[in-house]
């Protein structure tokens, strides 16, 4: 799976488990998707990624024959 898919598949998540949680639980937890906002835009302007960081030091985007070998 490429680095940009997962980031985009993780952001997706996290905006909907903040709604579902916002909705049951809390409103607070809508906090969670606004600051998903937020750092989706700070990264388009700066490309600065938390996520991507953390993302990579797992070990998502390597190449599939380094992996698979």
């Amino acid at each position: 799976m490429k680095l940009e898919n997962a980031i985009r598949i993780l952001a997706g998540t996290l905006v909907l488990a903040s709604l579902a949680l916002g909705y049951w639980v809390n409103q607070w937890c809508l906090l969670l998707a606004a600051f998903v906002g937020v750092n989706l835009i700070q990264s388009a302007f700066t490309g600065f990624c938390p996520a991507e960081i953390v993302l990579k030091k797992l070990g998502v985007g390597k190449d599939e024959a380094s992996c698979c070998s």
